[in-house]
């Protein structure tokens, strides 16, 4: 393949990634639950996912943001009372964040906000292909954390 050809390609494949994730986030966001945000649902389920603790550094390194915005996300999921925060009993300086019970009753009714959206789109496109294109996303993105 030429570099003309291969920069095409590239173009093409992050132009598709790129207008795909914006039209992904606007479809989210009408279905979510009234006030929550995008970024609170992907905490939310991250944390209820993991079943555990994490840190607000942990957290932001997972989401590769800065620790600026996780704190900023974290305080209004602690505002809601979605989220316990409480200081690290072994270094007083940290802190640990666990899902509260009522944030976890908020990831589930965002989970079936979302779940019909999700289920017609892999409809439509077929389960078979979604289900091929996992691994080469997947690549791309391990490939794009490093």
């Amino acid at each position: 393949m030429d570099d003309t050809t291969s920069n095409s390609l590239a173009v093409a494949l992050f132009s598709e990634i790129l207008t795909n994730e914006q039209l992904i986030r606007s479809r989210l966001s009408r279905v979510l639950p009234k006030g929550m945000e995008i970024s609170h649902f992907s905490v939310l389920n991250h944390l209820a996912r993991l079943g555990d603790e994490r840190s607000p550094a942990q957290l932001a390194k997972a989401f590769h943001v800065t620790r600026g915005a996780m704190t900023n996300t974290l305080s209004k999921l602690e505002w809601a009372g979605y989220i316990h925060i409480r200081p690290d009993w072994e270094d007083a300086r940290r802190k640990m964040v666990s899902i509260s019970p009522s944030g976890r009753q908020a990831r589930d009714v965002a989970i079936s906000a979302i779940t019909p959206m999700v289920s017609e789109l892999i409809q439509d496109l077929g389960e078979d292909r979604v289900r091929a294109s996992l691994p080469v996303l997947r690549e791309l993105r391990s490939k794009l954390e490093r």
